[in-house]
């Protein structure tokens, strides 16, 4: 059985669909990149049409997260920080919950991270440090603190988006009792914290991979990017890094290496994580120093704003530049989305798409928000990261958050399957940054069932799937898939002839 396949062809709209909301941080994959398909190519003059806009967020960096018609982001009102739903095709508010007291900070206060949808719990963490878990009701189900788990809040206040992976919800409280904790994601019970890494909290979010035989959790500090073992917190591996004053961009995993990348001139490197989980690094160099507007690793190579030299494109491989772009667009956050990116300049409230396309920049419209926000501090400026998800783009400057259309026919219409929509599917299959174990790790069992059916076969937490129609680039078929199930969810898949 292999491991890692990627599904280059979706015969079903429908099947696409399962892809298309965008339930945490930087996506379902933690990628940046949204699966989408036909989403405009060109804008019209002034943009996109915006469908709704809602003033009411408050204060706060927060991007979205999008799941079954909801959007969660987090905001600050009235000196509390909230977890806020809202009606994702509507923009009306449905509910709010507490994190508590308002973080104040010079470069604006309130909550920085974005939060986390898993099956019928929602999981957010205040700028102070302190970790809601509620349902989907708001009502909350257990709650934490990073200060009694031996952590400091940083200097510009916690901003991860906390990771579920499996049955463990995890964060980075930093500090001696353990850098990063994990915690049985219904309970709120302490499952493990690591001891053998203790760095202070930094910026970035924890990102689960599975290499080398087992899952791992990789995180990023300023003074070193670690694996950890899932099932006890222990390090796997270690590679030093030179990060200066705040590290903030998530690492990138992409067949067995690990990319980072922070700004105040620290640029960026690549790791390679061999056999034995032994570390080196391939590449390190100034290319891409990205302060925190994130970079997305599309194909084989990398988008993102470097300070200094702009928009760069940068080689996966080598860390070579390929192009960079300054004069079209100021410093500022990205998604990736059917091949475009949607970025947002920082400073004046320029959304561009443009081509993510090594060839160079190459725009197709731009419009400029409005209106934008009275309450940011005169220091701060336009941060929080854009989503795609489900046809639409999403935007917000503080108390602002704008829902525009970006559907290239409209409303998509799903196709109703005659029997399980997976078999239907003649699915082609390859190894790079789309798998079908990345579409689906994470989806719980009721959405296998419902695309592929009843399983033929079960052994222990692995479910088969029989009667498909695999073929990979190599010309390999394949007529079985396996999934994973431990925990509920999909953990990993395999394909058998």
């Amino acid at each position: 059985m292999r491991t890692t396949f990627t599904l280059l062809v979706l015969a079903f709209g429908w099947q696409s669909a399962l892809a298309l909301d965008w339930p945490q941080w930087r996506g379902p994959n933690r990628t940046g990149i949204s699966a989408e398909k036909g989403l405009l190519k060109q804008w019209p003059q002034g943009g996109p049409k915006r469908l709704w806009i809602n003033s009411q967020m408050g204060n706060g960096y927060s991007s979205f997260a999008i799941a079954k018609g909801k959007l969660y982001t987090l905001g600050s009102r009235r000196g509390t920080e909230q977890l806020i739903c809202l009606d994702a095709n509507s923009g009306r508010e449905q509910w709010a919950a507490n994190l508590g007291p308002e973080l104040s900070n010079s470069w604006g206060g309130g909550p920085r991270g974005t939060p986390t949808v898993d099956g019928n719990r929602i999981y957010a963490m205040s700028g102070k440090g302190n970790l809601v878990c509620t349902d989907l009701a708001g009502k909350i189900q257990w709650q934490a603190s990073m200060a009694r788990l031996g952590g400091g809040v940083p200097q510009w206040g916690y901003t991860e988006s906390i990771t579920v992976d499996g049955n463990l919800a995890l964060a980075t409280p930093g500090g001696g009792q353990g850098a990063v904790v994990a915690f049985n994601k219904l309970s709120g019970q302490v499952v493990w914290q690591s001891k053998q890494f203790t760095d202070g909290a930094q910026y970035a979010s924890v990102l689960p991979v599975t290499h080398n035989g087992g899952r791992q959790y990789i995180q990023l500090t300023q003074k070193s990017l670690v694996g950890l073992d899932a099932r006890t917190g222990n390090v796997l591996w270690k590679s030093g890094w030179g990060g200066k004053t705040a590290v903030i961009p998530t690492p990138i995993f992409s067949n067995g290496k690990v990319y980072i990348a922070s700004g105040y001139g620290a640029g960026s490197k690549l790791v390679n994580v061999g056999a034995g989980n032994r570390a080196s690094d391939v590449w390190s160099n100034k290319v891409m120093k990205n302060h925190h507007g994130g970079v997305i690793l599309f194909g084989q190579h990398l988008y993102g704003y470097s300070d200094g030299a702009g928009w760069v494109c940068q080689d996966f491989a080598s860390g070579r530049e390929v192009w960079s772009e300054k004069r079209a667009l100021g410093k500022g956050c990205l998604t990736i989305a059917d091949g475009m990116m949607y970025c947002v300049d920082e400073s004046r409230g320029d959304i561009v798409l443009a081509a993510a396309n090594p060839r160079g920049w190459r725009e197709s419209g731009r419009f400029r928000l409005a209106p934008q926000s009275r309450i940011r501090s005169s220091r701060g400026k336009i941060w929080s990261h854009p989503v795609v998800a489900n046809g639409k783009l999403y935007l917000r400057d503080q108390e602002h958050l704008y829902c525009h259309q970006i559907s290239g026919g409209g409303a998509a219409v799903t196709p109703t399957p005659a029997g399980p929509p997976g078999k239907a599917i003649a699915w082609t299959a390859s190894v790079d940054n789309k798998s079908i174990d990345a579409i689906y790790k994470g989806k719980t069992q009721a959405v296998v069932t419902t695309v592929f059916g009843q399983p033929s076969k079960t052994q222990g937490t692995w479910k088969a799937y029989s009667g498909l129609n695999i073929t990979d680039r190599q010309g390999k078929k394949y007529g079985t898939v396996w999934f994973n199930l431990a925990g509920g969810t999909v953990q990993q898949v395999r394909f058998d002839k």
